[in-house]
């Protein structure tokens, strides 16, 4: 059994065929999906997916894309949001210095606030980081997360990737670990512990090889375990149980799965 702790099922691309994605991720025995906010509708749509469907859980938070959006009643929603019992974590949150959507102070200023209120109610953080890692680095030592957090769709090299783990960060693998020129993924997922791997889709993007370039879901979860079982030289059954324990951990979820 299989947790796909990134995705974003709430997406438009979804639409014609939500019902049989569904079907596919549980004929898949994928037994959870975390369902990912990025602003305050999509964190809404996932913790009402949440309600509908015994296996989807839901993360809410506000992406460095929508940074500049964020108004002081998005924050009281959010908060109201985070006390739902299927909502595990405050994310997605971060920096990202590649598009740079919004002036990179708001972006900081709303990442630091966002761990402040996940410290607040009491969840771990799901960070995004792209092209910011020296800021990023440095807002998380000095507004460290009180009951942990996972760095999403880890690509960054095995030296950042230590430094994270010692400060108990979780880091998790998505489509990226199957493509070709992932040199530097490969590397950490070899070389972090198996108590600390994470997977995820973050559907409908980056979407595993063989299926590069199509839309991915869920179900293509099982695409991410069998990479890291070929890296980690392990059983595919090895890696699902190890990272599904491992979410379980820093989400802090230990009812059955479905």
């Amino acid at each position: 059994m299989i947790w796909d702790t990134h995705a974003h099922i709430d997406d438009p691309s979804y639409a014609e065929d939500f019902q049989e994605v569904l079907l596919r991720i549980q004929s898949a025995q994928i037994s959870r999906v975390t369902n990912v906010g990025y602003d305050l509708p999509s964190s809404e749509r996932s913790v009402k997916l949440t309600e509908d469907y015994n296996f989807i859980y839901a993360a809410i938070g506000i992406h460095p894309h929508n940074a500049q959006d964020v108004t002081v009643d998005t924050w009281n929603r959010l908060l109201e949001l985070a006390k739902q019992p299927k909502v595990l974590a405050w994310g997605e949150i971060g920096l990202d210095y590649y598009r740079d959507l919004s002036p990179r102070p708001i972006q900081k200023e709303v990442f630091i606030q966002q761990i402040k209120l996940a410290n607040e109610i009491g969840l771990p953080i799901v960070i995004h980081n792209r092209d910011a890692h020296q800021d990023v680095l440095e807002i998380v030592k000095a507004n460290p997360p009180k009951y942990g957090g996972v760095f999403h769709c880890y690509s960054g090299s095995w030296e950042m990737a230590d430094i994270l783990l010692k400060l108990g960060f979780y880091l998790s693998f998505a489509g990226p670990v199957t493509y070709k020129n992932a040199r530097h993924t490969v590397e950490v997922a070899k070389r972090i512990p198996l108590d600390r791997m994470l997977v995820e889709t973050d559907s409908p993007y980056l979407t595993p090889e063989p299926r590069r370039g199509k839309r991915n879901e869920p179900t293509y979860v099982q695409e991410i375990v069998q990479k890291l079982s070929e890296i980690r030289n392990l059983s595919f059954e090895d890696v699902a149980f190890a990272t599904m324990q491992n979410a379980e951990t820093i989400f802090r979820l230990k009812e059955p799965s479905f």
